[in-house]
C-alpha cells in the first residue's frame, strides 16, 4: 500500500491563486475552498489512494516564530483566504481525509512526523507527500519516501534531491540556511548562492563540518575567501537559520496505519458544506 500525505496549506494556496472566484450564498469568498475540494476529489478518486492524511497551518505562525524575529508571518495574506483556512480544513474532514491542523507546529512539521511514522509500517510500500515544497525534500528516504508535485507531475526520490539541489536530502536544512528561503524568511548568509551552497555541501554535508580556512575546502567555488568570511561571522545565525528549516519529528499525531485508510466521505458533513459553499456539482462525484 501507499501512504499519501497532503500539504493542505500548499493545496489552498495553489487553489487561492489558480480556481476562479467564487462566491457563496452568504456572500463570502470560497473559489479557494472549492478549488481544494475538487483538487482533493481527483486525489480520492485515484485507486492508489488508499490511506491519506492532510495538514494545514490552522495558524500561520508557530514556535519558529519565537526563535527569529524575521521568521515568515500572515501579515500579507489576504483577509478572504486567511477565512477560507477553516473552510479547508472542513472540506478535508468532510472527504473522509484524516486532518491535521497545526497551531504550535507547522503543517510541514505533521507531513514529517507521519512520514518517518509510516514508513517502517508493515504493508507500507511508499510514502507520497504531495507538496512541492522544497524543505520537504528532507524527509526523502531512498525511493520510500519521496515527494509528489501534483501540479507538475514530478516526484523527487533521494536521487532525484541530490539532482535538483546538489546535495542529499539530510543536507537540506543546511542549504536553505546558507542559501536562504524567502518563502519562509530565512534570509541566508550573504553571497551564498545555490551553486556554491551545494557544491560545499555536497563534501562536508553540514555547515559546522565546513572548514575554517577555505584552502582546505579542496574543491574550487567562486569567491571561496568571501564565502568562508561570511560563513565564520555568521555560524551561529547559520545554525539558527538551519534549525527553522529542521522539520519535527515530534508532532503529537494519533492516528495508526489503519486509521489513515480512506473510508468514504462523510456525506451529511460534506453536503453540508457544498450547501455553505454553492458547491453542490461536487456532490456527484462520490457515491
Amino acid at each position: 500500500m501507499k501512504v499519501h500525505l497532503v500539504d493542505g496549506t500548499y493545496e489552498l494556496f495553489r487553489a487561492w491563486f489558480g480556481a476562479p472566484e467564487a462566491i457563496s450564498p452568504s456572500g463570502m469568498e470560497v473559489g479557494a475552498t472549492r478549488g481544494f475540494l475538487r483538487s482533493m476529489a481527483a486525489l480520492l478518486k485515484d485507486p492508489e489512494v488508499t490511506h491519506v492524511g492532510c495538514a494545514f497551518d490552522h495558524t500561520v505562525e508557530s514556535f519558529r516564530n519565537e526563535l527569529f524575529d524575521g521568521y515568515k508571518t500572515g501579515e500579507d495574506l489576504d483577509p478572504d483566504l486567511v477565512a477560507q483556512f477553516p473552510l479547508a480544513e472542513r472540506a478535508s474532514e468532510a472527504l473522509g481525509m484524516v486532518t491535521w491542523p497545526m497551531v504550535e507546529f507547522e503543517a510541514d512539521d505533521a507531513l514529517a512526523t507521519a512520514a518517518a511514522r509510516f514508513d517502517d509500517a508493515p504493508g507500507v510500500e511508499r510514502v507520497i507527500i504531495c507538496s512541492p515544497d522544497k524543505d520537504l525534500c528532507q524527509c526523502v528516504r531512498g525511493s520510500r519516501i519521496v515527494t509528489l508535485d501534483r501540479r507538475r507531475k514530478i516526484s523527487l526520490d533521494e536521487r532525484g534531491v541530490r539532482d535538483k539541489f546538489g546535495v542529499p536530502p539530510k543536507s537540506i536544512p543546511d542549504y536553505l540556511a546558507l542559501a536562504g528561503d524567502s518563502a519562509d524568511g530565512i534570509p541566508g548568509i550573504a553571497r551564498w548562492g545555490p551553486k556554491s551552497t551545494a557544491a560545499v555541501l555536497a563534501k562536508f554535508g553540514h555547515v559546522e563540518d565546513v572548514p575554517v580556512d577555505h584552502e582546505a575546502w579542496g574543491i574550487k567555488v567562486r569567491g571561496a575567501a568571501v564565502l568562508s568570511k561570511n560563513l565564520n561571522a555568521m555560524l551561529d545565525d547559520a545554525k539558527l537559520y538551519r534549525e527553522l528549516a529542521t522539520l519535527r519529528l515530534d508532532v503529537p499525531i494519533e492516528q495508526s496505519l489503519d486509521d489513515m485508510k480512506w473510508r468514504g466521505v462523510d456525506r451529511p458533513a460534506l453536503e453540508t458544506l457544498c450547501e455553505k459553499l454553492g458547491e453542490t456539482r461536487l456532490l456527484t462525484r462520490f457515491d
